[in-house]
């Protein structure tokens, strides 16, 4: 994988074998990222990571100017492999080992953007389970993005909060905002970048 953007952009990062990681390809972050540069001043965010795997995103954030970014992961590599790539590029990354839900019942702190690449293979519940505790929780700041990335075959349009979705290649990205209207213009909002 390789950083698209900012400080360190080109470079490439290689994650050790053997991590149960599907980490978000080049052509879907450069992407994100455009859609994020359309809404946000990287330097000023705090960025939470969740389901981090390798800190693909993380690091992005991190070579675009954000330092204020917590990426939590349950596998010990993945953890290992962010603090061992945080410390070699200076990247201020709180990297913390746990269950994601267990974090999030536990955290009272609230975030800018809020990022979270699930295995696509968990059911749709646990999916919508990210989503409703993140907002229950008051976890995503008033003008924040939560950003979760998915397979076609998970449904997010009819949950709260609820803005707009984007496709590229097999992932799409499903965009929440408080100040959205919940959704109710489900539809028109939907693009993809398919082939």
């Amino acid at each position: 994988m390789r950083i698209i953007s900012g400080k360190y952009k080109g470079r490439r990062i290689s994650p050790p074998k053997g991590l149960p990681v599907r980490p978000t390809t080049d052509m879907s972050k450069e992407a994100l990222f455009n859609v994020l540069n359309n809404y946000f001043n990287f330097s000023d965010l705090k960025i939470l990571d969740l389901f981090a795997g390798t800190g693909n995103i993380s690091f992005e954030f991190a070579s675009r100017g954000s330092d204020n970014i917590t990426a939590v992961d349950a596998d010990f590599g993945c953890i290992k492999f962010i603090k061992q790539i945080a410390q070699e590029f200076d990247f201020n990354i709180a990297s913390i080992k746990s269950d994601v839900f267990k974090f999030l019942e536990k955290n009272n702190t609230s975030y800018d953007i809020i990022f979270a690449d699930p295995p696509y293979g968990l059911d749709q519940a646990t999916f919508e389970k990210i989503v409703t505790t993140v907002f229950e929780k008051e976890l995503l700041q008033e003008d924040g993005m939560m950003v979760i990335e998915h397979s076609k075959y998970t449904k997010m349009e009819h949950l709260i909060n609820f803005s707009f979705q984007k496709s590229y290649g097999g992932s799409f990205f499903s965009f929440f905002e408080l100040n959205s209207d919940g959704g109710e213009e489900v539809g028109d909002d939907f693009e993809s970048d398919e082939g």
